[in-house]
């Protein structure tokens, strides 16, 4: 593989600048942050934070008494003050003192949550997707700009050295025009849950506002441990980690606008549990101009693809990019694919919160704005609204809205259990 000079690149471009920001000395204007949901994913960013060296953790919420302190404990020993504790999302908001909020729940509470910390006046990093559904991503949006707030999303690789090293090679023109873009997840790892009966919900879990918004349900484990399998709660494989992938593929083909086709086909060859989602799918859309972006998941196999289990392909009309969000890029020119530049770098989790930090302060827009992450999340959506009613969609990107489909154009939206609703509404 033709590498650059990492030592060099290092030195020289803003994924440097990045990488630096998580060891840097703190400043005298630390931050004061609060995190809404403290489970496993929440950790990494607590973790983050406490690397950035210019903020510390204020407030916690959980629904969820062992992980609430738990995570107190954690945030205790690397800062040596202990966070306040809250159950109720709405009371950390009220605190004047934070100046942006950290949220990690599961997704049917994203949209909600982030709509009412931008209201309050708090900054928010929000983990993927940030929408459960296409709408709530629109009113993220116009949340972020009534506000006068910024919302970064957790699609870390947008903080990458690597990708960052990769956006320089696209943007040279070696590939030519970038004119099809590909995603995909392999990922045999995944497994569903055997059927469970309801139960007694556990000591410490509040499962009354763990549903919030979604529908009543009695307690069931599946749903509280696996909630990623059910659409009340999640967006199952193309959401839960395909959004990554799709999130780059989108970066890759320059596509700063919605489709205005899309089509989706799945199946399950392979389920071996419960879930209400395929374990294979396959999502294609079309632009205005005529490029095109194709999401490939398989949950079934046990090969990878390229080498990586996650990945991209930018196709231009002079070469192209394998690229993976596991830190990898190699680029393949003419017609017998000589290799040009590549990297192997890193990941992107601390950078990315510092990013989002280093904008509190400056006041500029991070790498994974409101908007940039409505276009990516809503590619989900659409995708799976697509497969769901087995037709083809024609989308209107200005207007949002999908064309001639009534059944398709009831799923942009959802019913939001009261009193659990957006403000308005």
């Amino acid at each position: 593989m033709t590498k650059i000079n990492r030592r060099f690149f290092l030195k020289t471009s803003t994924a440097g600048l990045a990488l630096a920001a998580t060891g840097r000395t703190a400043p005298s204007d630390t931050l004061t942050l609060g995190v809404i949901g403290t489970g496993g994913r929440a950790q990494a960013h607590l973790y983050s934070v406490h690397q950035y060296g210019g903020a510390k953790i204020a407030a916690i919420c959980d629904v969820y008494d062992t992980n609430l302190r738990r995570s107190a404990k954690v945030i205790e020993g690397r800062q040596g003050t202990a966070p306040k504790l809250y159950t109720d999302y709405r009371e950390l908001l009220e605190d004047k003192s934070l100046d942006g909020v950290i949220t990690a729940t599961p997704h049917h509470w994203h949209a909600l949550i982030t709509v009412a910390a931008l209201e309050a006046g708090k900054h928010i990093y929000i983990e993927k997707p940030a929408s459960h559904v296409f709408a709530e991503g629109r009113r993220i949006v116009e949340a972020a700009k009534r506000n006068k707030r910024i919302v970064q999303h957790g699609t870390q690789m947008r903080s990458s050295e690597v990708t960052l090293a990769a956006a320089k090679v696209l943007k040279s023109g070696i590939l030519g025009k970038i004119v099809q873009s590909k995603a995909w997840g392999v990922e045999p790892r995944r497994g569903f849950p055997q059927p469970v009966g309801d139960s007694d919900v556990p000591a410490g879990l509040d499962w009354e506002t763990w549903l919030g918004p979604a529908p009543k349900h009695a307690y069931n484990r599946n749903r509280h441990r696996s909630w990623n399998n059910y659409r009340d709660y999640g967006n199952g494989e193309v959401g839960g980690d395909g959004i990554h992938d799709i999130d780059m593929m989108r970066w890759g083909l320059g596509a700063e606008e919605h489709p205005v086709k899309v089509s989706a086909l799945g199946s399950r060859v392979h389920v071996k549990g419960e879930t209400e989602f395929p374990d294979n799918l396959t999502v294609t859309w079309l632009y205005a101009d005529g490029r095109t972006a194709i999401y490939e998941n398989r949950n079934f196999a046990a090969y990878k693809m390229h080498g990586y289990d996650n990945g991209n392909i930018f196709y231009g009309t002079e070469g192209y990019m394998v690229f993976s969000r596991r830190g990898y890029f190699q680029t393949y020119l003419g017609a017998k694919e000589e290799k040009g530049p590549g990297l192997e770098g890193g990941a992107g989790n601390e950078a990315h919160i510092a990013n989002f930090l280093d904008c509190i302060k400056n006041g500029r827009q991070p790498r994974a704005n409101a908007e940039t992450t409505h276009l990516s999340c809503g590619l989900v959506h659409l995708g799976e609204i697509a497969f769901r009613t087995g037709r083809m969609i024609s989308f209107d990107p200005r207007t949002e809205q999908i064309k001639g489909d009534k059944e398709a154009s009831a799923m942009l939206d959802k019913d939001h259990r009261a009193p659990w609703k957006f403000k308005g509404a």
